[in-house]
């Protein structure tokens, strides 16, 4: 997928299905950082995981981050920033292949006054697994917004990372509940948005 994909790339996923990477691109220098740094810890191998299945399977991968506020940062920009950060190690396996699409956010929504809805349509897309960062903000409400627009969404609870594990509890119950999301494993994500194709 490219950022000026038109609906003649849709080829490029048969299934309809792409892996959105939200907000794994973090120093961890915020207030609440350390619970996060946690969660991602458990949650990073199935991520990691799940984007190089992705490329395997020819899903279209798009990362989606936060710029922080600089409107001049792109891909290159918010990589080396994040890596020097506090905890690297965190950042460097979930790293944006050349060939994954890149869109900045400014707020929690991954659809928030960003070009993606029209980046998926012209690619084919009707189905999003959400994996990143952070189940309880931008997880839901991009989920949310996913709905309301006619995606269908998966979310693997094991590959989304969280700062309040009650909250993100809660957030996973009302994806499941009022957005019809299937809340699935790592291991049956591609599996699960392959049936919903069918």
């Amino acid at each position: 997928m490219s950022t000026d994909a038109t609906p003649n790339d849709a080829a490029a996923c048969p299934a309809g299905t792409a892996l959105i990477v939200v907000d794994v691109l973090n120093r961890y220098e915020h207030p609440d950082a350390e619970p996060l740094r946690r969660s991602m810890a458990e949650a990073a191998p199935a991520m990691s995981t799940l984007i190089g299945q992705a490329a395997d399977r020819g899903i279209d991968v798009v990362y989606v981050n936060d710029n922080y506020g600089d409107w001049s940062a792109g891909r290159e920009q918010l990589c080396e920033w994040a890596l020097g950060g506090t905890d690297p190690a965190l950042v460097e396996p979930l790293l944006p292949a050349g060939e994954a699409a890149f869109v900045t956010k400014a707020r929690h929504s991954i659809f928030y006054e960003t070009p993606l809805d029209y980046l998926l349509r012209g690619a084919g897309v009707e189905r999003l697994v959400l994996i990143g960062q952070v189940t309880e903000q931008c997880i839901l409400y991009s989920a949310l917004d996913g709905y309301v627009r006619h995606y269908s969404i998966v979310v693997p609870a094991d590959a989304v990372a969280h700062i309040h594990r009650h909250l993100a509890e809660a957030a996973l119950e009302m994806m499941r509940t009022n957005m019809r999301a299937e809340i699935a494993s790592a291991a049956s994500a591609f599996e699960i948005a392959s049936a919903a194709a069918s």
